[in-house]
């Protein structure tokens, strides 16, 4: 067992809602929203996976930050079973993370400062669970013990992450993002994080 964490990427999904638009490979500065998930999972992570459904060869061509990319045959299924998939892949691995952080491909303005601060609350508490504090909910970007592994290897389309949260919530620290998880769900979605992010970048 080694003191890091690795990262799971989820990027599964079929961008329904985006009028036909692969959501992955959205421009984002001189990447795309996938190329942005894994530039800020790098600095905090010892692996990066990422988890591919939809689209799964258009996109994986696209990537050209190193990662271990993976296709999960059943991403219809839901997201809990990509989370398994990519839990899997980890287990597989040589050296086991004392932690996974599981995170999105369509929220841009998660950045490694912020999961940075996820990975420190994690190493510094005694919780099994960092997650990002929502409104209503904590949700991911969230870090998970290595003793629920198994627990999430058995994930299904009925059982996903936020549910896992909602477990272990009195074993569970959530971190304020500060409006950084919001996700692009629709091409409006988009148009209104890229406005955000200007106005961000011009008050810097």
């Amino acid at each position: 067992m080694t003191k890091q964490i690795s990262t799971i990427i989820l990027a599964a999904g079929a961008s329904t809602r985006m009028q036909g638009t692969v959501k992955q490979l959205l421009a984002w500065g001189k990447t795309t929203l996938l190329g942005n998930a894994i530039e800020q999972a790098k600095p905090v992570s010892s692996q990066v996976y990422v988890v591919l459904g939809a689209n799964a060869q258009h996109i994986s061509e696209s990537i050209e930050i190193k990662a271990n990319v993976v296709h999960n045959p059943d991403w219809k299924t839901g997201m809990g079973s990509s989370i398994a998939f990519g839990i899997k892949e980890v287990m597989r691995s040589d050296e086991i993370p004392q932690g996974v952080l599981i995170m999105l491909a369509d929220q841009p303005l998660i950045d490694s400062s912020f999961l940075t601060e996820l990975k420190t609350n994690f190493f510094d508490g005694t919780g099994k669970i960092v997650a990002t504090e929502y409104e209503n909910r904590p949700g991911v970007p969230a870090i998970f013990h290595h003793s629920l592994y198994e627990e999430l290897s058995g994930l299904d389309q009925k059982f996903g992450a936020r549910k896992m949260i909602a477990k272990y919530k009195n074993d569970c620290v959530s971190i304020p993002s500060m409006d950084k998880s919001l996700d692009v769900d629709t091409i409006e979605d988009y148009a209104y994080i890229i406005e955000k992010q200007k106005i961000n970048n011009e008050n810097i």
